[in-house]
Order: C-alpha cells, then sequence, then structure tokens
C-alpha cells in the first residue's frame, strides 16, 4: 500500500478545526523510524481524543517496545473530533498516524487498545476513514489485520464481525510474538494470504481469531456453544501475562504531550494486579495475579523518566497502589530524593484501609496539597460484604478525621448505584455516611470549612467477574434510586451544603451493559448506530442513549433479544457465557462460588497474606504472586549510568 505523508492534505484543513495541534505530531520521545528500513509496521490507537489517548500507559509501553525493535515501527492514531472527519471526508483525507500522517490502510497491523467498550463507534469511524473494509470477511491480504486489545477485549465477541484477531491480558510479549509471525509470512512470500497468517496468530493459542469459531444458539436466544470451524485452532485461547516487571521498564522515555491532556504527569506502573476480591472489579479479576515493581526499579524508571520529559509530578499507578508493600519506603525515597526539584507524587483513589497519614505527608511533600479519594463503592455495611469492598464505616470515619485533623479540608468518597441486591436503604445510607465525615471534619479541624464531594457511577456487571451473572438495575430504577439519595442530601441543613453530589445517569451505564455482556448479535448494533452518527460514546455532550435504544430496536427482534436481555436479566450457572471460550485463567466454577458468597453476604481475604483460595489464575497460567519487601531503600541521589 502507499505509504507517503498525507500531512500536505491535512494542513490545508487545520486552520478549520478547534485544537489543530493534537494533530500535528513531533511530541517529545516521539519516534519517526524509516518506512523503507522496516519490514513489520504497526499502527496503534486508543479509540478517543488525543487529550485522552496520548497519556494512555498501554499504548505508549507497546509504542516503545515495538519501536525498540530492530526492523519493526509503530506509530500512533486517535480519534479525530466530528469537525475534522466531516473535512476529511469532503477532501478525501484518511485516517492518519500523528507521528509521520502515513495512512492507517499502509500498516501490517491496525491495533486498538479498549479500556472501555464505549470506544466501538470510534473504531468504526477511524475504518471507514482509513479505508479499510468494515467487516473482516471483506478484507484481503492488502489490508492491516485489525487487532483488538485491552480490558474490554476479554469478551471482544460485540465487534468479532469488525475485528481479525484479539489478545487478551498483557501486550509487550505478545505483540512481539505477532511481529515474528507477520515477518515470517512476508519473507516466504505471504502463502495461503490473509487467512494464512491469522491461522498462524491463532494457533499459538494467544491470539484469539473470531473468523475461526462459530456461535450457535438455542431457541431462547442463549448460546448453545461456541467452536473452532477449523482444525488446528485451539477451543479456548489464553490471556498473556508478564512477570517480573523490572524486566520491562516501559515507558522509558515517556510522551510529552503539544497539547492539553487529562493527565499532565510522569507516571510509573508500581505493580499490576489485584487481589482484593472486589466482586464487582474486572480490572482486579482478569489482571491477577500480584506482580510488584521493586522499589529499586521504581526508582530508576522514575529518575529515567523524568529526565526525559521534564514533568514535575510523578504518578505512581496501579490497581491499588497503596497496597505496594514498599509503598512507604517509595514515597519517601522519592520526596527525598526530589525534595529539592518540588517533585510532586500522586496516587490514584487511596484504599480507607490502606491510607495512613505519614503516607500522605510523604505524597504531598512537594506538591501542593489537593483534596483525598476515597471508594467505600457501597453505602451500608451489608451491600459492602456483598461487593467484598472490606471496609466499615468506622474505618473510614478514622480515616478521615486523621485527614481533615493533619490539615486536609476536601475528602472526595467513590460510591457505585445499582450493585447486586441492593435496596434503596443501602444507597440512602450514602447520605448519612457523608454527613457522619462533615460531623466528624467539624469536630477534629476546629472548622466548618469541611468540604465531602459524594460521586456515583452506575454499576455494569462485566464479563470474568463473580457479577458476570447478575442482573443490571435498569436505568429508570438507577435514576429513582439516585433522586431520593439526592434529595436526602440537599435537604439536610446541617450538613447538605457541605456536601457535593455528582452522578451519572443510569442510561450511559445500559449502553455499557449492552456491550460488556453482549455477543456477536449486539455487532448489528454497533454498526447502526455508528451508521446513524454515532461517536465518542464516553463524552457526555456527544453521547445519544436514544440513538443506541432505537438501533437496538431495529436490529435485536430479528434475534429474538432485545436490550433487557443482555442487561437487566439474571443469568444461570448453566448458561453458556460469550466470552466462555477466553481463558481468563479464572476457573469458572470459583466465579460461580464467589458469587453465592455475595449472594450470602460472605466476605473473602486477599490471597496475599491468606492460604490459596483456588481461583485458578496461578497454576492455569504457570504464574504466581510476585511481592516484596525486597528491604531495599532508595537513596536521595542515585547514579544512573
Amino acid at each position: 500500500m502507499p505509504a507517503d505523508s498525507v500531512f500536505p492534505q491535512l494542513e490545508a484543513l487545520l486552520p478549520h478545526v478547534q485544537k489543530p495541534i493534537q494533530y500535528v505530531g513531533g511530541e517529545l520521545n516521539s519516534t519517526v523510524k524509516p518506512w523503507e528500513e522496516c519490514d513489520v509496521r504497526w499502527a496503534l490507537m486508543y479509540p478517543d481524543a488525543y487529550e485522552v489517548g496520548l497519556p494512555n500507559q498501554g499504548v505508549m509501553i507497546l509504542y516503545e517496545v515495538l519501536n525498540e525493535r530492530e526492523g519493526v515501527l509503530a506509530e500512533r492514531t486517535y480519534s479525530v473530533w466530528p469537525d475534522l472527519e466531516e473535512l476529511m471526508r469532503k477532501h478525501g483525507v484518511p485516517q492518519f498516524t500523528v507521528d509521520s500522517h502515513r495512512p492507517v490502510s499502509a500498516f501490517d497491523v491496525f491495533g486498538l487498545s479498549f479500556s472501555t467498550e464505549l470506544g466501538y463507534t470510534n473504531m468504526l469511524a477511524a475504518l471507514d476513514l482509513a479505508g479499510i473494509p468494515l467487516d473482516a470477511a471483506d478484507r484481503t491480504e492488502d489490508h492491516p489485520i485489525v487487532l483488538a486489545g485491552g480490558h474490554a477485549a476479554f469478551n471482544p465477541e460485540p465487534i468479532a464481525d469488525f475485528i481479525d484477531a484479539a489478545v487478551i491480558g498483557d501486550g509487550e510479549q505478545a505483540v512481539l510474538t505477532i511481529t515474528d509471525i507477520i515477518r515470517d509470512w512476508k519473507a516466504e512470500g505471504r502463502p495461503g494470504g490473509r487467512a494464512e497468517v491469522l491461522f498462524r496468530l491463532a494457533r499459538t493459542g494467544g491470539v484469539y481469531v473470531p473468523g475461526f469459531y462459530d456461535v450457535e444458539y438455542l431457541q431462547d436466544g442463549r448460546i448453545a456453544r461456541t467452536v473452532p470451524n477449523r482444525s488446528g485452532v485451539p477451543w479456548r485461547v489464553s490471556k498473556h501475562t508478564v512477570m517480573d516487571l523490572d524486566a520491562w521498564p516501559y515507558p522509558k522515555q515517556p510522551l510529552v504531550p503539544l497539547a492539553e491532556t487529562v493527565h499532565e504527569r510522569m507516571s510509573v506502573e508500581i505493580f499490576r494486579g489485584c487481589t482484593r476480591g472486589c466482586r464487582f472489579c474486572q480490572a482486579g479479576m482478569i489482571t491477577r495475579p500480584v506482580r510488584e515493581r521493586s522499589i529499586t526499579g521504581i526508582g530508576d524508571m522514575v529518575e529515567k523518566g523524568l529526565k526525559a520529559t521534564g514533568f514535575e509530578e510523578v504518578g505512581l499507578l496501579s490497581l491499588s497502589s497503596a497496597d505496594h508493600t514498599e509503598i512507604g519506603d517509595i514515597a519517601k525515597g522519592l520526596a527525598d530524593r526530589y525534595e529539592e526539584d518540588k517533585i510532586g507524587l500522586s496516587l490514584p483513589s487511596t484504599r480507607v484501609d490502606a491510607f495512613n497519614i505519614d503516607l500522605a505527608n510523604e505524597l504531598t511533600r512537594n506538591g501542593r496539597r489537593s483534596g483525598l479519594t476515597f471508594a467505600p463503592e457501597g453505602g451500608s455495611e451489608r451491600i459492602r460484604k456483598v461487593i467484598n469492598k472490606m471496609v466499615s464505616e468506622e474505618d473510614l470515619i478514622r480515616t478521615v478525621a486523621t485527614a481533615y485533623g493533619n490539615g486536609w479540608r476536601q475528602v472526595k468518597l467513590y460510591f457505585m448505584c445499582g450493585l447486586p441486591t441492593e435496596t434503596d436503604d443501602d444507597v440512602l445510607q450514602i447520605a448519612d455516611m457523608a454527613m457522619n465525615v462533615i460531623q466528624k471534619g467539624r469536630e477534629v479541624s476546629g472548622s466548618n470549612d469541611i468540604r465531602c464531594t459524594v460521586s456515583i457511577g452506575g454499576f455494569v456487571p462485566k464479563p470474568h467477574t463473580p457479577f458476570q451473572w447478575a442482573p443490571q438495575l435498569s436505568a429508570e430504577d438507577t435514576d429513582a434510586r439516585l433522586e431520593k439519595l439526592r434529595d436526602r442530601i440537599r435537604g439536610d441543613k446541617r450538613y447538605g451544603r457541605s456536601i457535593g453530589f455528582r452522578y451519572h445517569d443510569g442510561k450511559p451505564g445500559i449502553v455499557e451493559g449492552l456491550l460488556s455482556r453482549g455477543d456477536r448479535r449486539v455487532g448489528a448494533v454497533i454498526r447502526a448506530v455508528y451508521e446513524d452518527g454515532g461517536r465518542f460514546d464516553g463524552w457526555r455532550e456527544h453521547f445519544s442513549y436514544d440513538r443506541w435504544m432505537d438501533a437496538a430496536a431495529r436490529t435485536l427482534p430479528a434475534y429474538g433479544v432485545d436490550v433487557a436481555w443482555y442487561t437487566t436479566r439474571e443469568r444461570s450457572y448453566e448458561e453458556v457465557l460469550p466470552w466462555d471460550h477466553l481463558d481468563s485463567g479464572l476457573d469458572k466454577d470459583w466465579l460461580w462460588e464467589d458469587w453465592q458468597d455475595a449472594l450470602d453476604e460472605t466476605e473473602v481475604d486477599d490471597c496475599r497474606w491468606t492460604p490459596c483460595f483456588d481461583c485458578g489464575v496461578c497454576p492455569q497460567m504457570d504464574t504466581e504472586i510476585q511481592i516484596g519487601p525486597t528491604g531495599k531503600k532508595l537513596l536521595p541521589l542515585t547514579v544512573v549510568k
């Protein structure tokens, strides 16, 4: 395929769009390799706007891993806003990479990383703009292999018609294996065409090719089975797990954006995986086991990353960063090292039972003291037992009292609405908790200048979790429950004005639920929404619930199912789930038993510190928990070779 830069055509369009800087490339630490000197070429996409996609760690890591390999290049592309899309269509400018502005259709692989299912329509827009047929069945060997990854790829069935392949799990080693297979196939003269290279990928057991599997349905709409339609294709496809994170210290040269992005900081993943066992949390379930990066490995990455970027803040990332066995030493060591440079440190939301004032003080020593965020998730003790969030209200009050007593004035609490077995009373207890927080804050600080923000999202059951069988609360019931909570908070004259209330209505959650637990039949809905103008569904101002419901009403009746069938319906143990042939390592019987424990309000401990609960991941994936402590310390100054 021609690989000439389209920038001359694009440049003429940029004066007519908002934020043209996001399309020009040339960021610090970006890479442009000679096209003709490489034999395998990747276009990597986070299917959202530049400001969201550029900081994405997954894409940034793969971009660097691939570009380090001789004879391989990787470039980046992001979703273009509707104003530029309209002009590109009018003037015949295809989807392009920001690194060298080459057409996406000229690459060997078009890899998309989905952290949310709401990016599916953006994928179709990019394919269409690139001139790549939307249906995988219509592509030839001249088209890129369209490859999905990321957390949403653990159930790629709703987009099975549009992708050629999917990788579940960690991508660092997987993309190199895929690269080698494509390189060999090309070197041999592309024998067998597109079908052959896809078959070579599929037979590794670690790449899922939907076209090599047939789905059979029962008369009532449920799946009878998903079976390979070609000899040599595995019945189940396994996830990838990278062990020894110190051996994969990426990104070494983090990208520095030209335009404003959602995160203006240099980030280091301090560990991967989580075994807290929160039953709603897909990320925690599918990334098991816990693998910590060593304190010295973290220190080296921070030092090199800061020198390569000039950022003034470091984000210590993981699903539960304060759970790192050496988090106290990490925070103190980094704060000591960068005290003169005033480099700030930040953690994502902190678990109530992992917070301590020493850690908080180290995190804020060199930066500004902003608000603290905690995630109790459920308002009542009962519902927290259901979801296995082992935090009591006493724990929370004691923690926020410590924070308020040490100078913090703002606390944000995150909850979910629509959790399994939830009642109105469970949700209304969120108001009681927030009021108790304000009362305690005023008491320990001696000031009325105390704020607590309650932020609530709708619960969406996810694949590969104990709640994958659970019914989802309807949008109407979610909105009614949240309205009662809002009235309870606003109606309290003593504390109501000190409590901020932010929530999402139930409609986006229903669409996300349709996509997260959908099967191949849902692909017709996605395509209809796209053709009707659906884009950027993760953005409130672009999302249209009516467009999704209208598309579903037009397409799903032909299959004898509807939106409620995918969302508010409870599944049975016997039902074949759309993702059962994709192996996350979690034993299905263990997930079912944990679902029953949830209904019985039985809590389960973290297997990092207790005997194994036989979830299946370690023996199934041939992995193990990797945690410290190492006993090492970070010195204020280190020699970087």
